[in-house]
């Protein structure tokens, strides 16, 4: 049995969790108990034959215990390391151009459009309760150059339980629709502004994340700045890194005295252990090694990789060099807002890299669910807090049913499968495993310990 010295239980439940830690990529703890206080951190975790002896520890009635059904079991809350929030209207569409063109063609025109606060709002909103339906407890986001409505992102997330860093995506180069960017001096007084405010809500669950865009939207002057910044402040960072090599080649072109596209990030203190950077589809292995030793993350996402022709991203070989590594949708680049959908597509492009190279140690299911999980945690560095089902960590979980009413699995076990078999584990995960499941089968969300799924304000308009 294990447990802590937190306040008063407030929920227990009993049945099967499912979880990763850094020495087990998946484990399985049949006919748990785990109860939750006032604060909605984990106090203890146990076995079920232990009931008599917690409830009179814990001072909780053992028939208040909220017994999972047959089919159902809990895991951690999934974790998108990098979402645009403002690309969300368009997602599923508009992929048919690389990731230059994409970005002059579609986005930018659309960004421009959320000093609308209306328009914000509403596609906010939506973001917001589609990715909690789908099981994100917690979203990386970036929003647009625009404050104001940055801050009605983080409000929305905030009303909403979700938890979030939510970014005020800083640039002051483009020329392809040039009303959308700042200066330097614009960039720099709204970042500090945007922070500020966003602090003084006191959001528990909400803070903000410095954003610069990519570097070929920066200049050095703004890069310098914001590093500054996020240092002053101790903040999380955001970027994009290596996605596309066109983009490697602007990059050279833009920054001709830097050796790497790391570098230029290293050189402006933008490469921290709160510092997620995306993609890094072409990243050298003397680049990871730089990841490794400031503590940046990556975050991979297989989806938009894909579906904007910019590369595979080998992360076998990121964690071969202990980079700290998530998954994200990168919507809309990826045109799922769902971390299932990374699930399969990181899957999928481990197996193409083994097709193309048959030495290549293709990725285990059991490790990317803790990818989608703890590994997300680790990456935006609050596996301190959430990840797993640790005692004092915040109980941000999915409640699971594999024989949801309507949902997309048909089971064909005459008894109870059995997790803790190899050869039957797979029937009981199929709602996270590569081929089955959606978000039907997510039957409940908790956020901090607050249920947040099912939740009547999130029904989707």
């Amino acid at each position: 049995m294990l447990c802590a010295n937190f306040g008063p239980v407030t929920h227990v439940f009993r049945g099967t969790f499912i979880h990763s830690t850094p020495e087990t990529a998946l484990q399985v703890l049949e006919d748990a108990l785990l109860g939750v206080d006032t604060a909605g951190k984990i106090s203890f975790i146990g076995k079920g034959e232990n009931l008599l002896e917690l409830s009179q520890k814990f001072g909780f009635n053992p028939s208040d215990v909220n017994q999972l059904a047959q089919h159902e079991f809990f895991m951690p809350g999934m974790i998108d390391t990098h979402i645009h929030a403002s690309q969300y209207s368009y997602a599923g569409t508009a992929l048919d151009m690389p990731l230059l063109q994409w970005l002059n063609t579609y986005t930018f025109p659309v960004e421009s459009h959320f000093k609308d606060l209306e328009f914000a709002k509403k596609v906010y909103t939506q973001v917001v309760k589609r990715t909690l339906r789908n099981g994100t407890t917690t979203a990386c986001y970036f929003a647009t150059i625009h404050t104001d409505a940055s801050l009605l992102l983080g409000q929305i997330a905030n009303d909403f339980g979700q938890r979030a860093l939510v970014g005020k995506v800083c640039m002051d180069r483009n020329n392809s629709v040039k009303h959308y960017r700042e200066t330097v001096q614009e960039s720099v007084d709204e970042t500090h502004r945007f922070i500020k405010e966003l602090l003084n809500k006191k959001y528990p669950l909400v803070k903000p994340v410095v954003t610069p865009r990519f570097a070929p939207s920066c200049t050095e002057a703004l890069l310098e700045q914001l590093g500054t910044i996020a240092k002053n402040n101790n903040l999380h960072i955001q970027s994009h890194i290596s996605e596309n090599i066109d983009e490697l080649k602007l990059v050279k072109e833009l920054f001709p005295d830097s050796e790497t596209y790391t570098d230029i990030y290293h050189k402006f203190n933008l490469l921290t252990d709160k510092t997620i950077m995306a993609h890094g589809c072409h990243l050298s292995d003397k680049e990871l090694t730089v990841f490794r030793e400031t503590g940046t993350s990556l975050s991979h996402c297989p989806n938009s990789n894909v579906s904007l022709c910019s590369g595979i991203l080998d992360a076998r070989n990121v964690l071969n060099h202990k980079v700290k590594l998530g998954l994200g949708t990168d919507v809309a680049g990826g045109y799922s807002s769902s971390i299932l959908d990374a699930v399969r597509r990181t899957l999928d492009a481990s197996k193409v890299l083994t097709i193309q190279n048959p030495q290549h140690q293709t990725l285990t299911f059991e490790e990317v669910f803790r990818l989608a999980t703890l590994g997300g945690s680790q990456a935006l560095s609050l596996d301190d807090q959430i990840g797993n089902f640790e005692i004092g960590k915040d109980f941000d979980a999915l409640r699971v049913n594999v024989a949801a009413r309507g949902g997309p699995i048909d089971l064909v076990q005459c008894k109870e499968p059995k997790v803790v078999d190899h050869l039957t584990s797979y029937s009981l995960f199929p709602p996270i495993c590569p081929l089955k499941g959606d978000d039907r089968n997510i039957v409940e969300v908790f956020v901090a310990g607050r249920k947040v799924v099912p939740c009547e304000d999130l029904a989707l308009e």
